[in-house]
Order: structure tokens, then sequence, then C-alpha cells
């Protein structure tokens, strides 16, 4: 393998890192201080997605000579939509299951067939594509043979933005600490005073809306239908699970090594290959650890 195709594969395994990473942040927040197994996470992604598009079809027919900015408007209504989505979820259905994991996996797998149904009625079954805007068209040439896409490096910005932010609301502000205290010790943090119910919904949701934002994202790199979520929650429930389900750096770590592996295999290897390759790399190491390759180490 040359040079040249060396930088491209590590580029495109920091691409699907990327969106993984945006997937699987919501998912590790929401299934490490829960323990809710949501399998509708992907319907919320492709939420974001169609607000994504109805966005940019709004700026295309009333707001034309703005249309090169709706990306950044599409990026914030995807989060507040799937924000509030999941807000209202959390109270009308989520806060039902907690302790019963079994049962918030088949309630959540219900639903997320529920919204595939709803989809399709409300934007039909067919794939719809959200056009790129001018400036991220075309490739960056760093050197002679390495085209990096314009798209792609305005995912990768997005995302580093974005896990700075997370890392931010959980490090660095009196409601990441309410978090992080709820996620190490539930009973002991309702009994200091922390409102417990309030810390989950709003928790819920703030996943919810990382999900909307890697629904946004996609849509720069594919098209979006019904299904569209069904692509990703495989591969992001596995990245949670190999990375430690509480651990948020065992998450990005997880997500590199994951994305990295399949696009190599992917190179020498056919795609189905790849993927059982992955998938057997993953249960050996759950093997040896089963709470996850980087889990926390947290008092219960």
């Amino acid at each position: 393998m040359n040079l040249d195709i060396a930088a491209m594969q590590v580029f495109g395994g920091i691409s699907l890192f990327t969106v993984l990473v945006l997937m699987a942040l919501g998912l590790a927040i929401i299934f490490g201080l829960m323990g809710v197994i949501n399998m509708a996470h992907g319907e919320l992604m492709a939420l974001g997605a169609y607000t994504t598009y109805y966005t940019a079809h709004f700026f295309e027919n009333r707001l034309p000579s703005f249309i090169d900015a709706y990306l950044f408007f599409a990026i914030v209504f995807a989060f507040l939509v799937t924000f509030a989505f999941g807000w209202i979820l959390e109270r009308c259905f989520i806060r039902f299951l907690y302790n019963r994991p079994l049962d918030t996996l088949l309630a959540t797998w219900g639903l997320s067939l529920v919204l595939q149904q709803a989809y399709r009625s409300l934007f039909g079954a067919q794939e719809v594509t959200v056009t790129l805007t001018s400036w991220l068209t075309g490739a960056w040439e760093p050197v002679a043979g390495i085209q990096l896409p314009l798209n792609r490096l305005f995912i990768i910005g997005l995302t580093i933005l974005v896990s700075l932010g997370v890392y931010i609301l959980l490090f660095k502000t009196r409601w990441g600490l309410r978090i992080r205290a709820v996620t190490q010790n539930r009973a002991m943090s309702g009994a200091t005073g922390i409102n417990t119910d309030r810390v989950d919904a709003v928790t819920f949701a703030t996943g919810c809306g990382l999900a909307g934002i890697a629904g946004s994202v996609f849509t720069m790199i594919g098209s979006t239908n019904p299904l569209t979520g069904q692509l990703y929650i495989v591969d992001s429930f596995i990245v949670v699970v190999f990375g430690g389900v509480e651990s948020l750096l065992g998450t990005f770590l997880s997500a590199f090594v994951i994305s990295q592996a399949q696009t190599t295999l992917e190179y020498v290897l056919p795609g189905s290959m790849a993927r059982a390759s992955i998938l057997l790399l993953v249960v050996i190491v759950l093997y040896f650890r089963p709470n996850g390759l980087f889990a926390s180490k947290v008092r219960r």
C-alpha cells in the first residue's frame, strides 16, 4: 500500500469515525446514565436528517439568497427537534421502563418500527437528497495525489466542536456534575437533593439531540429514507459496548479503533468479511473484558 492510498484509508476511517462518534455519544450518555437500551436511536438520527432536508427545501424556496448558510440553521434545528422529541419520549414513555433493560429493548425496538412507518407516511418511502452548498463541494489537495473532500473535512470539524461541547457540559458545568453524580450513584444523588427525574429527562433528550446532529451530518454524505437510522444503529451499539458503556473517552477510542479497522479491512477483504472480522474482534475482547475495553471504574 503506497503512501497516498494509506493516507486516503486513514481519512476514510476518520470520516466513518465522526458519524459513529455523534451517534454513539448519545447512546453512551443514555445507556450509561439510565441503562436504557434505545433501539429507536437510529430513527432519531433519521428525524434529524429529515429536519435538515426540509430546512434546505425551505431556504431554496423562501430564502434562496441565504442558501449557502442553511446548513448552520439545519444543524441547530435538527438538534432542537430531536431534543424536544426525546424529552417528550422520556416523559411519556421511557421513564416507565427504568430498571427493566429487556423491556426497554423490546419497547424501543417496537417504537423504531412505528417511527419508520410514520416516516413513510409523512415523508414518503423514496430517498431524498440534500444538495451541498457551494463551499462544501470539491476537495482540498494538500499534496499531489491526495484529495480530501471538503464536506468530510467540515464534518470532522463539526464533530470536534460537538465533542468539545459535550465535554464542557459534562465536566465544566453544575448540570454536568449532577449528571455524573446520578451516573455513579443514583440513590445517593437523590438523597442530596438532586432531581434525578429532571436529570434523566434532560440527559435523554440531549442524547437524542446528538443523534439529530448525526442525522444532519449524514445528509452531507448520503441520501435519506425511513431506514436511514438502521445503517448505523448496530455499529453504534458495538462502539458503546466495546468502549465501555459509562466511559465517554472509551466511546471515542472505541469508535476510532473500529472505524480504522473497518476501513482497513474493507480494503483487503470483501465488505461482509470485514464486518464479520470486526464483530469477531469485539467478541474476543468482550470475552476477556466484559465491561468494555476502556470501562471506567465507578463505585456502586
